[in-house]
């Protein structure tokens, strides 16, 4: 077993590489159709097995077709990390579809529309709390 900080050191190597191939080393049309970056890689303990999170941006469609390249280009990129990377195995390499950035958008959005549907609620409780300042120096006065 590799200790932790090992395995963050593979991991980012394997990110960068991966990285580069999807600039210049995959040939593949598909991977074109939308635009893709790699936002996290997780290695096994083992370091014998990885998972690559890729953005895609585009429409649903270049998303699946993007996917489809890079699941048919798996292989490709296994042999080049075992070229440009000096590890005893090469890791078998899965590509994941990363949705935590449109996840953060919908929030975002969400929050958003609550807040302004909030201000005018707020704008109202701030006029009753007037005027029930108002109302007491009124029976203040009476007094």
């Amino acid at each position: 077993m590799a200790t932790s900080r090992r395995i963050e050191r593979v991991a980012s190597m394997i990110k960068r590489e991966v990285s580069l191939m999807l600039l210049n080393g995959i040939k593949d049309d598909r991977v074109g159709a939308g635009m893709v970056s790699v936002t996290e890689v997780i290695v096994s303990g083992d370091l014998q097995h990885t998972k690559i999170f890729v953005s895609i941006y585009g429409t649903d469609e270049a998303k699946a077709e993007t996917m489809e390249g890079l699941k048919s280009a798996t292989s490709y990129v296994r042999n080049q990390l075992g070229q440009r990377m000096q590890l005893r195995r090469t890791p078998e390499v899965t590509f994941l579809e990363d949705r935590s950035l449109e996840r953060g958008d919908k929030m975002l959005i969400l929050l958003n529309q609550l807040s302004a549907n909030r201000k005018p609620d707020l704008e109202d409780s701030d006029a009753e709390f007037n005027n029930d300042e108002i109302d007491d120096t009124d029976d203040a006065d009476e007094d």
